[in-house]
């Protein structure tokens, strides 16, 4: 099933290019602000629950074509986007020639694998404009895309082990880390608002029961094709990921993981426009600003 918010954050279900406003189905009643809407965390916590009722107004209720909506994040108000460093060796190996170039060496612990923050204000959803911070412009920064697959967290909770991490999988999503490169702190430089577009909508888990069998796409401009990989290459593996994460803080429901960028990463600029797409999950279309 492919859940997707939309207009003012109501809950959809997309079938080929028709989606169905299923709000009603759900238990809950609908807040559509994302600062308060509780509804949207108890569904990513208790989705197997209220599945069928989902599924049954998928039949009863009438659709629309997915060009008269407006497509939102699909997540609100998450407690924390976590993120993946160094999880494709391609991309680790580039990263050195990336380093030279705007740091001047080679930072040597930014090579191993590991978690950081991003701000869940940097949160944006389809179609919504990438707005390259006008400070980093002016320092001479580059400010490099990343595409990758996300995880949506369904039922949280600390310490899961990684034989049991696909079970607290609500589905997945596509998401741009946008990145400035420079010598600040990552998640500083990963925080900027609309850093981290998400899209179109999320799969759930059971659509996608291998998740290291996804291709992830991305084109600059219509021609330019950045980045093309398969999940397969992760070095940490999206179990191992969601367990290790849950290690050292507490997975909440509708939490997002940013499972790390696959090599091609570049720089982008004012005018441009990013087509980044994953099997399985679906196309999102980003302009720059």
């Amino acid at each position: 099933m492919k859940l997707a918010l939309f207009d003012d954050n109501r809950l959809g279900v997309v079938t080929d290019a028709a989606i169905t406003d299923v709000t009603t189905a759900l238990p809950w009643p609908h807040d559509p602000d994302p600062l308060t809407a509780g509804w949207w965390r108890a569904l990513c916590r208790d989705f197997a629950a209220v599945r069928a009722d989902v599924e049954k107004a998928v039949t009863g209720l009438p659709s629309q074509p997915l060009d008269a909506v407006r497509l939102r994040a699909p997540a609100l108000s998450p407690s924390k986007i976590v993120a993946c460093a160094s999880n494709y060796a391609a991309h680790v190996e580039e990263m050195h020639a990336v380093q030279e170039r705007t740091l001047g060496q080679v930072e040597s612990w930014m090579m191993n694998f590991d978690v950081f923050l991003k701000a869940p204000s940097s949160l944006t959803g389809p179609g919504e404009p990438i707005v390259l911070p006008e400070a980093e412009i002016a320092a001479g920064h580059e400010i490099h895309h990343e595409a990758e697959l996300v995880i949506v967290v369904g039922r949280g909770g600390r310490d899961i082990p990684e034989e049991r991490a696909l079970e607290h999988i609500l589905g997945y999503t596509a998401g741009l880390d946008v990145t400035v490169r420079s010598a600040a702190d990552r998640s500083r430089r990963k925080s900027h608002d609309t850093f981290s577009p998400v899209g179109p909508w999320i799969t759930t888990a059971d659509e996608l029961p291998d998740p290291a069998n996804l291709t992830i796409d991305l084109v600059l401009n219509g021609t330019d094709r950045r980045q093309h990989v398969t999940t397969k290459d992760l070095i940490t593996s999206v179990p191992a990921i969601v367990s290790y994460a849950s290690h050292m803080m507490t997975l909440l429901p509708g939490d997002l993981i940013f499972t790390g960028a696959p090599p091609g990463v570049g720089p982008i600029h004012r005018g441009d426009r990013l087509d980044m797409a994953i099997s399985g999950i679906g196309r999102m279309h980003t302009p720059v600003t």
